[in-house]
């Protein structure tokens, strides 16, 4: 069998001032160090957390400088698959010990783990700007076999933000309190079969099935922006010029305000669920350095308002928190995977 190395990435950001990013770097650290615990567990004896600030780093030369010397490697960020079985997480040992060009990720359009069975190729990798690009890179650039877990939505869930550890089960916080109660007044108007529910953002045709067959709901759906994150032309063979992301949702709030999205969202539904990073993206790009910053996002997410200093963002969170139907904000995992932890107590058997 091919020795394998285990990388769990956990960027440790500077937190004074910020206790929400704080709240949830202290929460994917705890996982990293569950993860890589288990992994140990599952037989790997190379198993690494590597911390450090966020800088202009790409996530392909942090890779780079990390890899081990032969054999296979699992990269994973510390927020990834907080629901993994030990079962999972042994099925990436085995591909990653399996030898020849073989890859295996969560997700290959915004994969959160990948395991790698020979390191040798990943020294010519790029300056991939992050994990979610780096399926596409092994199957169109290096010529890896790509396979994924993605029909398992408990392994598309990730910590991306602070709402996400509610929707995970973590302990009780009072800076989660308004989100969760948000949460709790957008399932009841999933349980109900007169009302309907917007969903808007990276979501997948299979969280919509499910939705289908478990949600008494009426379902609305906005799907943009897929992939966003692993659309990188480093990524694609023969890459297209890639066209900026774009939102039908953003394109009315550019035109009306982010003040009306209240009013737009209860002309269209009983309660919504938005990814508000498609959003940031139509408005701003793709680079998350021209966004507000972390705090921000979060505190947007939690519905606190007075804590967020960009006008626009603020704006959008206050009239979120204001609508005339419940509006929960958040990102991927809220819009996606998240959807069946938020509405499990809502869906039908």
């Amino acid at each position: 069998m091919t020795p394998v190395a285990v990388r769990i990435f956990h960027l440790e950001p500077d937190q004074d001032g910020a206790p929400l990013t704080r709240l949830l770097v202290d929460a994917r650290l705890e996982l990293a160090e569950r993860h890589a615990a288990a992994f140990e567990l599952a037989g790997v004896a190379d198993v690494r957390i590597i911390a450090g600030p966020p800088d202009d780093t790409s996530f392909g030369a942090r890779l780079r400088a990390v890899l081990p010397a032969d054999g296979g490697i699992i990269v994973v960020g510390s927020g990834a698959i907080p629901l993994a079985t030990a079962a999972d997480l042994r099925e990436f040992v085995r591909a990653a010990s399996s030898g020849g060009r073989i890859a295996l990720a969560n997700n290959r359009f915004s994969a959160d783990i990948v395991a790698i069975s020979d390191v040798a190729l990943l020294r010519a990798m790029p300056d991939l700007p992050s994990d979610n690009a780096l399926p596409r890179w092994l199957e169109e650039i290096a010529g890896f076999a790509v396979s994924d877990l993605a029909a398992r939505y408990r392994l598309q869930v990730d910590l991306d933000s602070p709402i996400d550890l509610i929707l995970a089960g973590h302990r009780a916080n009072s800076a989660l309190a308004a989100a969760r109660d948000r949460l709790r007044q957008v399932a009841i108007v999933a349980g109900d079969s007169r009302a309907e529910i917007l969903i808007a953002g990276r979501t997948s045709t299979s969280t919509l099935r499910w939705m289908e067959r478990h949600v008494p709901a009426r379902t609305r759906a906005l799907i943009e922006e897929r992939g966003m994150r692993a659309a990188s032309e480093l990524a694609l063979l023969d890459a297209p010029r890639q066209r900026p992301p774009r939102s039908l949702l953003g394109h009315i709030l550019d035109a009306d305000g982010p003040a009306a999205l209240g009013a737009i969202v209860a002309d269209l539904a009983d309660a919504a669920v938005i990814d508000t990073r498609v959003l940031l993206a139509h408005r701003l790009g793709l680079d998350e350095r021209s966004w507000p910053d972390t705090e921000d996002r979060f505190a947007s997410d939690l519905l606190l308002p007075d804590l967020v200093r960009d006008r626009w963002l603020r704006t959008l969170t206050d009239a979120a928190q204001d609508a005339p139907v419940p509006i929960s904000l958040g990102g991927h995992t809220l819009v996606g995977p998240g959807l069946r932890l938020a509405f499990r107590g809502a869906a039908r058997p």
